[in-house]
């Protein structure tokens, strides 16, 4: 009797079987080849292409949001913009790279079909992110003595300040939202994400425009989490109402966490933090060296400008590297070595195609992207200009985003932490300044010397995934995920089944 004898399947389930069957032995290599390449491409598509539309609409909420700070002056747009940055850079950075950890484990544990392990981790993350927003809220209640500290003006840092006091309930929301979206996630359950977070970006406008009325600058930042807890609320609702009805669901599980499942969760949520706040710093400090060069008015615009497109291709690359740590850790925890690795090469192939078609669409939107954002003729040119650089950083970003993915689902997030710090702050950075200031290249220097960063953090990651035992990590993984009781009992069954037969 199998321990996961009379559960419901979903079609993510039957994905998952299906993408690590064999094809059959009467087909010749290469038609098996390309079998084996249209499934796997297939179950990833089912994944990704769902991430990319929610991810989308995660940049629409910006938009939207920097939209109606726009429309309270040019004083409240700098001082809320400030303090999304700050929050971006002190809360939602953290919250979602201590989240990361969340993949390998759930990923892993769902391929093991351990959905016991799936529910205590899931509330393991949500409390732990919950503990974190604490020292997180002390920092936002002391924005204005940090930005002035800083040398941001007093008026500017006043006006971030009340942003974020505003802002505050979405550091709770956003600990629910991550370990929510991460554990439907691991388990190829993609499309109640895209539809919560479509249907609360439908909502996001006349909550806007509502609350700009009624109270200004506090409306729009309280407009932000009223969004996300939409979000919330639904995706909530999936979980533990519709997924309740499933006989897998049943039977606990949710509140008997041990000692080794917090010190596994705790050691993955280090590196993971870390590996997400070091590239999300990066650009800021990026933007921060940029304001101090001789045309610092107009290369901030530039730079602002067309960080935008790059924050559309994100949405990309963020979910291409879900996609493939999902891939990665479901065939892990089901002791499928090569299957995990077909993923991963697979997933590779497939950022090196999206990176050289991310860099055409930029070079090709480079005459069209400037005007809507600036009437500047400088700007507009230094745009152009610069598009064409950060293309060639597009091609490499792709494939650094799905390595750092394969990575951690491998449950080993410490190695994009390395590859980040080697890549982008001992080389990028301080490359980056020599260029700027003192060959005095400008904002081309900066650009320059982050893309050298990139290349050195793309082959560091290469050499990583290359090293890597597929089938001892799927050992490791399948010892792990699986839970030992459910193991135990089937053998006993086996046991039993195997003497019931001797004695027939």
């Amino acid at each position: 009797m199998s321990a996961t004898a009379g559960v419901e399947e979903n079609p993510s389930e039957k994905g998952l079987k299906s993408s690590s069957s064999p094809p059959p032995p009467s087909q010749k290599w290469p038609a098996r080849f390309a079998n084996v390449v249209l499934v796997e491409l297939k179950a990833q598509r089912g994944i990704a292409v769902p991430l990319v539309a929610m991810n989308l609409t995660w940049f629409a909420k910006i938009v939207i949001t920097t939209a109606f700070l726009g429309r309270l002056g040019e004083l409240k747009l700098a001082g809320g913009a400030l303090g999304y940055t700050f929050a971006n850079v002190t809360g939602f950075s953290v919250l979602n790279g201590l989240c990361g950890a969340m993949e390998p484990i759930c990923g892993q544990a769902y391929g093991a079909r351990n959905f016991k392990l799936l529910r205590k981790t899931l509330l393991m993350a949500i409390f732990l992110l919950l503990l974190v927003t604490l020292p997180v809220t002390f920092l936002w209640l002391n924005v204005d003595k940090i930005l002035i500290h800083f040398g941001q003006q007093k008026d500017i840092s006043l006006i971030a300040k009340t942003y974020l006091f505003y802002l505050l309930p979405d550091l709770v929301v956003t600990a629910f939202l991550c370990p929510l979206k991460a554990y439907l996630s691991s388990q190829s359950i993609t499309v109640p994400i895209l539809f919560s977070s479509a249907l609360a970006l439908a909502f996001h406008i006349p909550i806007n425009i509502l609350l700009l009325k009624s109270k200004g600058l506090e409306g729009v930042s309280m407009a932000v989490w009223i969004t996300d807890l939409i979000v919330v609320i639904l995706l909530a609702s999936y979980v533990f109402i519709l997924e309740s009805n499933k006989e897998r669901w049943k039977g606990g599980g949710w509140w008997d966490q041990g000692i080794s499942d917090w010190i596994r969760l705790l050691k993955l949520c280090g590196p993971c933090c870390l590996t997400t706040c070091l590239e999300w710093w990066c650009y800021e400090i990026l933007v921060l060296l940029t304001g101090r060069l001789a045309n610092a008015k107009q290369a901030v615009g530039v730079l602002t400008i067309v960080l935008n497109f790059d924050y559309l291709l994100y949405s990309v690359m963020l979910s291409l590297a879900t996609c493939v740590s999902t891939r990665v850790s479901n065939e892990l925890g089901a002791n499928q070595g090569s299957a995990a690795y077909r993923s991963a090469r697979v997933s590779l192939a497939v950022s090196i195609v999206s990176g050289c078609i991310g860099g055409l669409v930029m070079v090709a939107a480079r005459g069209i992207w400037g005007p809507l954002f600036s009437h500047d003729k400088g700007i507009i040119r230094g745009v152009k200009k610069m598009m064409l650089l950060m293309a060639s950083v597009e091609v490499v970003n792709f494939p650094v985003a799905v390595c750092g993915g394969i990575v951690r689902g491998t449950a080993r997030p410490w190695l994009g932490m390395y590859a980040n710090i080697g890549g982008f702050y001992l080389l990028a950075l301080p490359l980056a300044v020599l260029l700027a200031f003192k060959a005095a290249i400008g904002l081309g220097g900066l650009l320059i010397g982050f893309l050298a960063g990139m290349v050195a953090c793309l082959i560091l990651l290469l050499v990583f995934v290359a090293r890597i035992d597929w089938n001892e990590e799927a050992s490791k993984a399948h010892v792990l995920a699986c839970d030992m009781e459910i193991v135990k009992e089937d053998e006993n069954q086996k046991n039993v089944v195997t003497a019931s037969n001797a004695e027939v």
